[in-house]
C-alpha cells in the first residue's frame, strides 16, 4: 500500500540533499543525478561537494552547516520550488554508559536530530505553500530499540523515526509525503568506526538503489537489507525479558 505520492520521474525535479558529501547522502545524489533530476548538494565540506559537482554536470554546491538554522533557511530560499528534501546528516561514535560523555551526546543530538529540525523550519513553510513535495528523514535500525555502544546514536535516531511519523500524520493532507529511511549496516566512513562484524552489509550504492525504490512504491519506512532489517524488527517485538538476553547473546555486550 503506498502511503506516499510515488516518485517514478525525476527529470526536472528539483532535490535538495544535507548530508551529501560522502556516504548514502553522496551515492543518493548520484543516483537521483542519473534519473535527471537537479540535485543540489549540501554539507559542511566544500571541496567535497565540489567534487561531486565536477563529476555530475548540471548538480550545485550549496555549502552549509545543518547546525546552524540561519544558514540553512537562507540556503532554501534561494533554492526555488523544490520536489524532495533527503536529511541525511549523520555523526556516530560508539559510546557506552559506563564511559559517558556529555559532549559527544550533545554533538548527537546537535547534527543528528537538531539538524532535521533546523532544516524543517527551513523548508517547510515553501512546501505548505506550494502544497507539493517529500521530506524524507534518513534515521536507522539502531533507533528501533537500545543497543550496545549506541547510548549516543541510537536515542537520536529514534527521535528521527517518531519526527517522521508525526510529520506524515501532520502533513498527509496537505499534500506533502513524508518518508523516514532505516539502514542496516551499510559501508560508510562512519561504519568503518566499529571493531565488530557488521552483519548484511552493504555498499552506499545498493542503498541508495533501496531508497530510490522505497520512494518509487511511495513507501512511509524504507528498510534494508531486509534479511538484517525484517529481524531487527521481530527483535523489538519481544518482551524485555526476552530481548536484553537476545541482545546480549547476539553482540556478546
Amino acid at each position: 500500500m503506498a502511503l506516499n505520492p510515488p516518485l517514478t520521474d525525476w527529470h526536472g525535479k528539483t532535490v535538495w540533499l544535507i548530508g551529501a558529501s560522502t556516504g548514502i547522502g553522496r551515492a543518493t545524489a548520484q543516483a537521483l543525478h542519473r534519473q535527471g533530476a537537479r540535485v543540489v548538494v549540501s554539507a559542511r565540506h566544500a571541496a567535497a561537494l565540489d567534487a561531486f559537482v565536477a563529476e555530475h554536470p548540471g548538480a550545485q554546491a550549496l555549502p552549509v552547516d545543518a547546525a546552524d538554522a540561519d544558514a540553512l533557511r537562507a540556503a532554501a530560499d534561494g533554492l526555488g520550488p523544490l520536489d524532495l528534501v533527503l536529511y541525511c546528516a549523520g555523526y556516530y561514535k560508539p559510546q557506552r554508559a559506563t564511559d559517558f560523555d556529555l559532549a559527544e551526546m550533545q554533538r548527537h543530538l546537535q547534527v543528528n536530530y537538531v539538524g532535521a529540525l533546523n532544516l524543517l523550519d527551513a523548508v517547510l513553510p515553501q512546501l505548505l505553500r506550494q502544497g507539493r513535495g517529500h521530506i524524507s528523514l534518513v534515521s536507522s535500525v539502531a533507533g528501533y530499540s537500545g543497543l550496545p555502544q549506541s547510548l549516543a546514536y541510537g536515542p537520536t535516531k529514534a527521535a528521527l523515526i517518531n519526527l517522521a511519523e508525526t510529520l506524515y500524520l501532520d502533513l498527509h493532507d496537505s499534500g506533502i509525503g513524508v518518508s523516514v529511511v532505516c539502514p542496516g549496516f551499510v559501508r560508510t566512513p562512519l561504519t568503518a568506526q566499529n571493531d565488530f562484524q557488521m552483519p548484511a552489509l552493504i555498499t552506499p550504492e545498493q542503498a541508495a538503489l533501496q531508497i530510490l525504490r522505497g520512494w518509487a512504491r511511495g513507501q512511509f519506512e524504507i528498510h534494508f537489507p531486509k534479511r538484517f532489517t525484517r529481524w531487527m524488527k521481530t527483535l523489538r517485538l519481544l518482551p524485555y525479558g526476552a530481548y536484553f538476553p537476545a541482545i546480549r547473546r547476539m553482540t556478546g555486550l
